[in-house]
């Protein structure tokens, strides 16, 4: 399976670098949900954190997604 870089911006993953499952035309996912558990049973739900990508790489080929919202997880 190919991969493709992409940087996070904003959110609770800012500044994260993660390898993504490559698209048939070479590109990232349009889309990215990262869930967080909290560590202490009923202080907070499960939260899903979407993130979203930008058009185009940036000039060193490095794709970015950035941080749109946080939900409750639905699962």
């Amino acid at each position: 399976m190919l991969t493709v870089t992409v940087h996070l911006r904003g959110g609770p993953a800012d500044g994260a670098v993660r390898d993504l499952p490559a698209q048939p035309d070479g590109r990232p996912p349009e889309h990215l949900v990262l869930a967080q558990r909290n560590a202490v049973p009923g202080m907070t739900p499960e939260q899903d954190h979407r993130y979203e990508l930008e058009p185009a790489p940036d000039a060193d080929g490095i794709w970015t997604m950035t941080y749109v919202r946080t939900s409750p997880s639905k699962g």
